[in-house]
């Protein structure tokens, strides 16, 4: 969908030829009201906005993220209210939905894509949908207007990367690492390769993520993809400082991404 927001997007970055920045913020997280007033914060400052779906099972999540999970959970709030917050909040920036595939089952798969495309959502990560797993789900998704995010590890072979990408819109998440979710010191020394590799199976913009927490780690990133999706790192700083903590943080990467020229 060339027309689409992502799409629209990764356009005007590679035309100014700088990466993207892609947040991830758990909705409900530590509060309804206080997540709303992050996700301000987000839409002001980064390209692309990841609103996590809290899910009692969150297998790839390492320990920040499944804290504010557990403790959004227990706050009451559910996928309905997660629709309900990026309606309340008015965002500008493409959002995509981060979730798990059983919230979107029991909702009911078009149900979902129908409300969530009513409030201009624009795409839709499964965390534990891998590609071919339920060509169903997979087929309502791509043919609405909602682009189907692909997560591709970098341990993924030749051929299973073929796989993985088809039928991908809008941009690929990396993982740029083994293991789960959470803020990392270091980046994955053959980071560049998977990259490459990705590249090289599909035209579109890649956005590397898992591991990202500094302004110096988001620049690198940046020289090497078109994009950088931090979330952990966000999350924790919303944990202990509060909404000023995410700005603080955002604007340090916003100043390290836009001061980076992307790869061409």
């Amino acid at each position: 969908m060339s027309d689409a927001p992502i799409a629209a997007t990764w356009a005007r970055l590679r035309a100014a030829r700088r990466p993207g920045l892609v947040t991830y913020l758990t909705a409900g997280f530590p509060s309804y009201d206080v997540s709303r007033e992050a996700l301000q914060v987000a839409d002001e400052l980064a390209d692309v906005i990841e609103v996590g779906v809290p899910f009692s099972d969150p297998l790839a999540d390492g320990p920040t993220i499944q804290r504010s999970t557990f403790q959004a959970l227990e706050a009451g709030m559910t996928l309905p209210r997660t629709l309900e917050l990026v309606a309340e909040t008015k965002l500008s920036r493409p959002v995509v939905i981060f979730s798990y595939l059983n919230p979107i089952l029991r909702y009911g798969v078009e149900p979902f894509l129908r409300d969530a495309a009513s409030l201009g959502i624009a795409g839709l990560l499964l965390t534990d949908l891998p590609a071919g797993s339920d060509a169903a789900v997979e087929q309502q998704v791509q043919q609405s207007p909602l682009d189907l995010i692909r997560l591709v590890a970098p341990t993924t072979r030749a051929d299973r990367l073929a796989r993985s990408v088809s039928g991908a819109q809008g941009f690929l998440y990396l993982v740029s690492r083994l293991g789960v979710t959470g803020a990392s010191v270091t980046l994955a020394s053959d980071l560049e390769a998977s990259i490459a590799r990705v590249r090289a199976a599909s035209p579109l913009p890649i956005a590397v993520g898992f591991g990202i927490s500094t302004a110096e780690q988001a620049a690198r990133v940046g020289r090497l993809a078109d994009g950088v999706v931090v979330g952990s790192a966000l999350v924790d700083r919303l944990a202990t400082e509060g909404v000023r903590g995410v700005r603080d943080l955002l604007s340090s990467l916003r100043r390290a991404v836009d001061r980076t020229e992307a790869a061409a």
